[in-house]
């Protein structure tokens, strides 16, 4: 099975000349995150069943995208003396977590050449293994109704043995919220550690990304991630991503894909809001369902109208054929306005909801 990770992605945008000692000191702190993130020990330091499994999916994962048998040596074997000076054989297996922590803490050898490369293969652990946290948050988002409602039930019913006190629903609601901070503060620090350590990337729902500037990633891109990560905008997610991309990797029509991820946030806004009809045969028709009077004038007119023109300026002149016309190339500046844009009008939308 395919995985997606940033060193791929990435492959031909180089972020690191050299490595030094910021770059080890960022990949320690980062596994650290990580360990914090799914431990692998209980409060006895015994180890979590549940999690030494998804630390050996993690490892299998990111050696088979690599070509690896092993991201280090898992087996060990070596000699020891007793009290009587005899030596004695000892040998078994290392941990996944060590086994895992050293790939992303090793040394950097002095003959390899590419510190590029292999800072991006570390960071694709730590990529995934945030992901796949995000994941079970984003499944127990989902699933929280049906624990609210099986924990009414359970208020309801009468107990014939000890009870904790308390309301079952509150207590449910409250370990939700708690996964949810401590997950979102762990994605803080991460996004500052890549900050203080001045390298340009963060990570957003699922993926270590090129970051833009602060000013925009503060203003625009923050907000905009915080409020597609639910469910209802997964495709604005995936499109804005895509774009970023192929920005980032030099790929083909970046814009063409923030257009994509505009025109599903307006057709979200449009159908949530009961305004779709079933006869739209493109994104004009969803803004004339947001900008109709009959609907509340969602959007203003001339709001309506700078949308379209989005469309028109920056989806149609990539979508259709130019004839015998020049190929229509966006700048570097132009894809960023795109990209940005588009994030701005769906945190714009959302946000009226």
């Amino acid at each position: 099975m395919l995985t997606d990770i940033f060193a791929y992605r990435y492959m031909d945008h180089q972020i690191w000349s050299s490595y030094t000692e910021v770059e080890k000191r960022l990949l320690n702190q980062v596994f650290g995150i990580v360990k914090e993130v799914l431990p692998y020990y209980n409060s006895e330091g015994k180890e979590l069943e549940v999690n030494k499994l998804k630390w050996k999916c993690l490892h299998d994962q990111i050696a088979r995208e690599l070509g690896l048998e092993e991201l280090s040596r898992r087996y060990y074997s070596y000699n020891q003396k007793n009290a009587l000076g005899h030596e004695y054989p000892v040998q078994g297996f290392w941990s996944w977590d060590h086994v895992c922590g050293q790939f992303v803490k090793a040394e950097f050898p002095i003959t390899h050449l590419d510190a590029d490369r292999f800072v991006k293969e570390r960071l694709s652990f730590i990529e995934l293994a945030m992901r796949l946290r995000g994941e079970e948050i984003h499944q127990a988002n989902i699933n929280l109704p049906i624990m609210i409602a099986e924990a009414e039930l359970r208020d309801r019913t009468p107990s014939r043995g000890l009870r904790i006190p308390g309301s079952a629903v509150d207590g449910v609601k409250a370990w939700n919220t708690t996964q949810n901070a401590i997950y979102n503060a762990q994605v803080t620090e991460l996004n500052e550690r890549f900050r203080r350590s001045r390298v340009p990337l963060t990570y957003h729902n699922g993926f270590i990304q090129v970051s833009m500037d602060e000013v925009i990633e503060r203003n625009i891109a923050k907000p905009f991630w915080d409020l597609v990560a639910g469910p209802l905008w997964e495709n604005v997610d995936i499109d804005i991503k895509e774009a970023i991309d192929r920005r980032d990797s030099n790929d083909k029509d970046p814009a063409l894909f923030a257009a994509k991820a505009l025109e599903s946030a307006i057709k979200i806004v449009s159908d949530a809001k009961g305004w779709t009809r079933g006869t739209e045969s493109g994104a004009s028709n969803y803004i004339d369902n947001l900008v109709s009077k009959a609907n509340g004038s969602y959007l203003s007119v001339w709001e309506g109208e700078m949308l379209r023109d989005y469309f028109r300026k920056v989806r149609n002149s990539l979508v259709h054929g130019p004839g015998s016309e020049p190929m229509p190339v966006l700048s570097i500046p132009q894809t960023d306005w795109a990209i940005e844009t588009a994030m701005s009008w769906v945190r714009s939308l959302a946000r009226r909801m």
